[in-house]
């Protein structure tokens, strides 16, 4: 009981977090492996799949209701990135993560610095989010980050966020609202391979499933509550835990 009842509200903190400015894997997975050291990492990772997607869902219905966003454009992005996670997910068999680990920590380096040195990143979004280009850079962005997310995933909310904001000019609201919908997509085509091979443990996964649910709808409220200043000032916090927890996981080269 114990158990459940600490993955359950790593759950909760990790649906809030996510539904704001990405960076749930960061509680969410080391909480399971902490938990349930005695799991394999695929059933683990099928199970943390699994609650991320009921988070996301919410999160995503969430912000719809307050937060428009070109219908034709994102159905368009979430395709192409759930076949590239797809995609991604299959690629780790052939390709040494331990390879895209070391290049984190410098990528992420580059994010921070950027979105501190630039202060009006994100706050005010285009009068036009939808210009000429937008299609075929948000499938771009798409291929990229949905193929990351199916074959390591750290971060991948984040990523989305900032390639939205830096190359289609969205503000964070609109930014996180987007991610959370076209993440919906990149967790679907990883789970499916997960359902396939059967690495979901039910009875962890359905209650998680649910906190996780319950935060990404107050993180994607909160979001809308306090604006673009408040999830900017968040989003630099986790890619503050992003950038730390994936340099130590390059420098003891796992």
């Amino acid at each position: 009981m114990l158990e459940l009842i600490t993955l359950c509200l790593s759950a909760l903190v990790a649906g809030f977090v996510d539904a704001t400015v990405g960076g749930g894997g960061l509680v969410q997975i080391p909480a399971l492996f902490a938990v349930l050291p005695g799991q394999l990492p695929a059933v683990l990772l099928g199970t943390n799949k699994f609650a991320a997607i009921c988070g996301t869902l919410n999160a995503s219905y969430t912000y719809s209701r307050r937060v428009r966003l070109p219908i034709r454009f994102m159905a368009s992005v979430c395709i192409v990135s759930g076949l590239a996670a797809v995609l991604g997910a299959q690629s780790a068999r052939f390709v040494a993560p331990a390879l895209f680990r070391l290049a984190l920590p410098i990528i992420l380096t580059a994010i921070l610095v950027y979105t501190i040195r630039q202060k009006t990143l994100g706050t005010v979004a285009s009068t036009e989010l939808i210009r000429a280009d937008s299609l075929w850079k948000g499938c771009l962005i798409g291929c990229f980050v949905g193929w990351y997310d199916g074959f390591l995933g750290a971060g991948t909310g984040t990523f989305f966020i900032f390639l939205f904001i830096k190359f289609l000019r969205f503000d964070f609201l609109h930014a996180s609202a987007a991610a959370k919908l076209v993440n919906v997509s990149t967790n679907l085509g990883a789970l499916i391979l997960f359902f396939i091979a059967g690495d979901v443990l039910w009875r962890f996964a359905l209650p998680m499933a649910i906190a996780n649910a319950i935060g990404g709808i107050i993180g994607a409220k909160f979001a809308i509550l306090r604006g673009n200043n408040f999830i900017r000032r968040l989003f630099i916090f986790i890619v503050v835990c992003l950038l730390l927890k994936t340099g130590f996981d390059a420098a003891r080269g796992g």
